[in-house]
Formats: structure tokens, sequence, C-alpha cells
């Protein structure tokens, strides 16, 4: 990905060069040499932005996750839920379209010689992903969704094989047995365990079949961008814009269609504090998202993935601890595998 020239964050690896011609220059108190300075200087620049981008990903999705469930999982009233998946998902694309597009108008950079076509296709798929793993959150425990969502390598991997025609190492795809092998443990339900399901009235498979529509269409997603990333080099910023403009776009013709913004303003009348968990949603997400993209441009795409898993994992935690949702020691191993995968 091409840097973008972020003022709030100076290009990586890039120190104001000195041409101080005095004493200083040559030998500093404590014994350092103008080189052995710079590299300290280096180390506590990148350290810094480590950090902060790891503390950036982590607070603002961890708040992001505990928020998501409270909403979605919420019960309001009496008996009343929020069911408004798909205008949720259309005000998260317009956070993250307003955010980026501050970034772009703040920043040096290219114009997008991408065609419009290429982003309608994809943001209609990373539409779809959004949608399912969100629905899927009326059938399924926040936990099995995070962890669902955490197979994500999978489909990116072979959807990238068939569509972009890349190829990976031998090792990637062990990595990929072993999530598969956690999401198993996790999903497998003792025979007494599914009859409490049935039991209990919950449709069994439903949450699992929306959170399977939503990891492919996030490996077709993926197969996509990466084709918009070699045939035109777009910048980061460019992408997530132009996504989660055509997404709101998407979106809309679809909460026009089935009226669902009429029933949502009704439910934020009755429950208006609903309004500012949406707003700490879309902020909280938009801020992740946009280290996110920090993070590829200055540590490469492990780092971010090591941030990422690890925000899931205390996502998880939370989830279990805040809103009580049970997990046995045969779903933990499984959620261990997963992340070491």
């Amino acid at each position: 990905m091409a840097a973008a020239n972020l003022e709030l964050f100076p290009p990586c690896l890039v120190l104001q060069d000195e041409h101080d011609n005095s004493h200083q220059h040559e030998h500093f108190r404590g014994g350092l040499t103008a080189g052995s300075y710079k590299f300290l200087r280096l180390f506590n620049l990148q350290s810094t932005k480590l950090f902060t981008c790891f503390l950036g990903i982590f607070v603002s999705y961890l708040i992001f996750g505990i928020v998501q469930e409270s909403i979605v999982k919420g019960t309001y009233g009496k008996n009343d839920k929020f069911t408004f998946i798909l205008s949720l998902v259309f005000f998260l694309c317009v956070f993250n379209a307003i955010v980026s597009k501050i970034i772009l108008i703040f920043s040096k950079s290219h114009r997008d010689s991408t065609p419009s076509k290429m982003y309608a296709f994809s943001s209609f798929t990373y539409l779809f992903a959004m949608l399912s793993s969100n629905y899927a959150l009326e059938f399924v425990s926040y936990p099995m969704q995070v962890l669902g969502k955490s197979v994500k390598p999978v489909p990116v991997m072979l959807l990238g094989v068939l569509v972009a025609k890349k190829r990976y190492p031998l090792e990637k795809y062990f990595y990929v047995l072993l999530i598969v092998l956690g999401v198993v443990l996790f999903m497998y339900k003792e025979p007494k365990e599914t009859t409490k399901i049935v039991q209990a009235g919950e449709i069994f498979g439903i949450g699992e079949f929306l959170l399977f529509v939503s990891l492919v269409f996030d490996g077709l997603t993926g197969g996509i961008q990466d084709k918009i990333r070699d045939k035109h080099k777009v910048q980061a910023y460019h992408m997530m814009f132009a996504m989660n403009t055509w997404s709101c776009l998407w979106a809309s013709i679809g909460i026009i269609a089935t009226g669902e913004f009429y029933s949502l303003i009704e439910f934020l009348k009755t429950y208006p504090y609903v309004i500012s968990n949406i707003f700490l949603l879309g902020i909280t997400g938009a801020v992740g998202q946009n280290f996110i993209f920090l993070t590829i441009e200055c540590f490469g795409p492990l780092t971010c993935s090591i941030f990422t898993t690890t925000r899931k994992f205390f996502t998880i935690l939370c989830s279990i601890l805040i809103f009580g949702n049970p997990i046995t020691f045969r779903q933990m191993c499984g959620t261990v595998l997963v992340f070491l995968g």
C-alpha cells in the first residue's frame, strides 16, 4: 500500500536531518555518538508509534465489540429487540466514509484511477459480509460470531487462489488447518447440548450459515481488492472511502425498499439512548479502521494481524465477563487453536 502522508502521524522511518556542526554532533553526553543518538531517536519514535497503533486498535475495537453486543443482543423495554441491522450497517459505512474523506483532504494523495464498477461490485460483497455477520448475532452468541469472523483467512486464501491467482507457502495452509480445527471444536455440540437448544426454541444452524455466507463474501471482497491494488496501485484511504461510499448507496436502496428506516425512527423515539450507542459504535469503528490502515502502512500486515487477533481474544473475554456468555473448556481450547492459527 502506498503511504498516506498524514499530518497527524509523520511518515514512517523518517527523521529530520540534523546539520549541526557543533561538538554535540560528533559526541553527545553519556558517550553516545551521533549515529547511536539517531538510532535511539528512531527506536523511540517507532516504539511510540507502534504502541499508539496497538492502543488505537485495541481500545477502539474493544469498545466497539461491547457496544455492538449491547445494541444487537440487548432487550429493550419488556421484550423489544433491535432488528434494524441494515440501517446499523449503513450508519457504520457513513462514519467510515466521513473519516476516510477527512484524511484524504488533509493528506497529499494521488488521484484514484480505479473504475467505479470495480468499487461498486467490491462494496456489494463487502456490505453483504457485514450484513450476514451482524444478522448472525440474532442466532448465535457474540463469542461465536467473533470466533467465526476469525476464520476469515480461510476463504480469503481459497478465493485469493481462485480469483486473484495467488500462491501461498505451505505453512500458511497448516495455520489454516489449525483455525478450522479450532472452529470445529468450538462449534461442535454434544447431543445433550443440541437437545437443550431445540427445547429452548432456538433455531440451530441459521446463525452458523450466516457466518459462513459472511466469510464467503469476505473472501470475494479480499480477492477483488487484491486485483484493484495490483492493477491500479490504489492508496488505502481512497479504497476505504470508495468502498464505504458505495456501500452507503447499496444500503440506502435496501433501507428504502424494505421500509426499515421508518420502523427505526419509531424505535429510536421509544428508546432514544440507542442513538448515542450507535454514534459511539460508528466513531470507534471508524477510528479502529483508521488505525488498522496506519499499522499496515507503517509496520506491515503481520503486525496488524497480531494486534487484531489480540483484541478479538480480549473481546471474547469481555463478552463472557460482562454479558455472561457461557463457554466450555472445549470451546476455550478451540478458541486458543484459532488464535494460534
